[in-house]
């Protein structure tokens, strides 16, 4: 879009929520808009106050803008990097794009690999921001913004870090539990009701999970009119725990939504491969939930559609946040018996030749940390593993002067002291920003959907960051799940965690194309290493 004056272009990715309120304080000062769009309040509000613009955007956003008059652009990406943005330096210019096989498509930019962000998909699963599957591609940082003039990149700054949310924690005030409860409240039903901003029906992903259960329930009590949940189940979960239907079902009626499940087979997963593949422009062991949660959203003909991700990461839901810290704090205590821990390396070695996973072999070490307790909870393959996965010289460029905290602290910064905020902010700054977000919006976007997620919001963690310091009081989220004015089923807080499964693992297996003792995620990423690398 071009301003009315004709000096700036925009390209925008995303939706900015608060454009109403933006714009109504933009006409009282004088502006005039020729549409009703959210983009145009952007490029009028960046031609009156520049970057300093960016701290009053409620949403989730990627945009680049061209001044005419100046001859520079400036780009910038929301906090907690919702959507994507990729930036690759060339002799001519600084190339922007959406997508990395956007960038490759110009022919401009090397294939080389990138080492380090190669061996974070072996280890981790996904690709870690900065880094790309290839050399000269980076990804600008979620809550980034730079300014490009004379063929490059001039100026590059951090305008809001999701982790300070985290970090500032320790100053704040306790409250009383009323007072946490009514704070969390408020503010997720300001944020559901941010979301639900469109001219279009909106759609909600409904698992047997409290996180969309809950988004479901809250989107019926803010007002959300004639709204759809979409559920995905699969024949070979049925009359299994980890079939969602039933307890889907069970939550639609219990809020009185129109309910779709949609049921995906084997033979529609291989059918469909290909186009999953090419859609993921990165690795990612995930995605493929995403991908066919969204192919039934489009089946039904809708465009937007509302997804419960992001609950664990900020309400401390996974069961990590109940085992990590307590695991750490036993282990630092064994640390201290010489003959205790030569037990426990011996029993780590163990289990590292039992399991054929290499990682129990730095269990010794790793458990020292938090953040290395959580690389072994969350970690694939092990460093010894890599050179086979990815090549001698990768492995060793990739590898020289490994350390975990050292990895983990680059991509998410210091972390506090207290264990369980310091694994939400690792949770939120690497799980959930390098692989759910992304997997989300590459996949919703490969069927013309627009995601939404009321549970990521820089707004919504700024307002509750005085009272994380008290979310682990709070046991199986029921701070989220006491949001409701209408309570969630009785069953369903007591269902034991599931989470958004997919049989690849079988439907691979009954293919011949895994082993019987190999993880679901390891066979998926080896499963990748013979397909997904060849296209990019």
């Amino acid at each position: 879009m071009r301003s009315a004056c004709g000096r700036y272009m925009i390209v925008f990715n995303g939706e900015i929520y608060n454009f109403l309120t933006l714009r109504g304080n933009l006409e009282a000062r004088g502006a005039v808009f020729r549409t009703t769009s959210d983009t145009e309040v952007l490029l009028v509000l960046f031609a009156m106050e520049g970057e300093a613009m960016l701290p009053k955007l409620q949403g989730m956003f990627a945009f680049v803008i061209w001044d005419r008059l100046a001859r520079r652009a400036f780009a910038a990406r929301d906090p907690y990097g919702i959507k994507p943005l990729y930036v690759a330096n060339v002799p001519d210019g600084v190339l922007l794009a959406s997508q990395v096989k956007a960038l490759l498509a110009t022919g401009l930019v090397s294939r080389e690999p990138n080492w380090r962000g190669r061996a974070g998909f072996w280890m981790l699963g996904s690709v870690p921001e900065p880094n790309t599957w290839f050399r000269d591609i980076r990804v600008l940082p979620a809550g980034h913004c730079l300014w490009i003039q004379g063929c490059k990149v001039v100026a590059s700054r951090c305008w809001q870090d999701i982790g300070e949310a985290w970090r500032q924690v320790g100053q704040a005030t306790v409250v009383g539990v009323s007072e946490v409860r009514e704070r969390v409240r408020t503010a997720l039903r300001e944020s559901v009701t941010r979301h639900l901003v469109a001219d279009v029906p909106v759609g909600v992903f409904l698992s047997g999970g409290i996180d969309s259960g809950t988004l479901a329930g809250l989107m019926v009590e803010v007002g959300a009119r004639e709204l759809q949940g979409i559920t995905i189940a699969y024949d070979e979960f049925k009359g299994r725990h980890e079939d969602e239907a039933p307890v889907a079902a069970r939550i639609a009626a219990h809020y009185g939504i129109r309910h779709y499940i949609r049921r995906v087979t084997r033979d529609e997963f291989f059918q469909d491969l290909p186009l999953i593949l090419d859609a993921m422009d990165q690795p990612t062991v995930d995605g493929v939930n995403a991908w066919y949660a969204s192919k039934a959203v489009a089946e039904l003909g809708l465009k937007v559609v509302v997804s419960g991700v992001g609950g664990d990461e900020l309400f401390l839901g996974y069961s990590i946040f109940r085992k990590l810290p307590r695991l750490v704090s036993v282990w630092r205590a064994l640390s201290r018996a010489p003959a205790a821990m030569f037990l426990a390396r011996r029993l780590a070695e163990t289990q590292a030749r039992r399991t054929g996973n290499g990682r129990w072999s730095h269990a010794a070490d790793w458990l020292r940390s938090i953040s290395g307790a959580w690389w072994l909870s969350r970690g694939l393959y092990s460093p010894q593993d890599l050179p086979e996965l990815m090549g001698v010289d990768g492995s060793v460029e990739a590898l020289r002067d490994f350390d975990v905290n050292d990895w983990v602290r680059s991509m998410v910064g210091i972390i506090p002291q207290d264990r369980f905020l310091a694994l939400g902010q690792i949770e939120s700054m690497t799980y959930l920003r390098n692989q759910l977000l992304r997997d989300s919006d590459w996949a919703s976007m490969a069927h013309s959907v627009e995601l939404r997620t009321p549970l990521v919001d820089a707004t919504l963690l700024g307002t509750l960051a005085p009272v994380l310091a008290q979310f682990p009081a709070f046991r199986n989220k029921s701070l989220l799940s006491g949001a409701l004015i209408k309570p969630l089923p009785r069953r369903l807080l007591e269902r034991q965690k599931t989470g958004f499964g997919v049989p690849v693992q079988q439907w691979l297996q009954a293919a011949g194309r895994a082993g019987g003792d190999d993880g679901m995620s390891r066979s998926w990423a080896r499963e990748l290493s013979t397909q997904i690398y060849e296209q990019i």
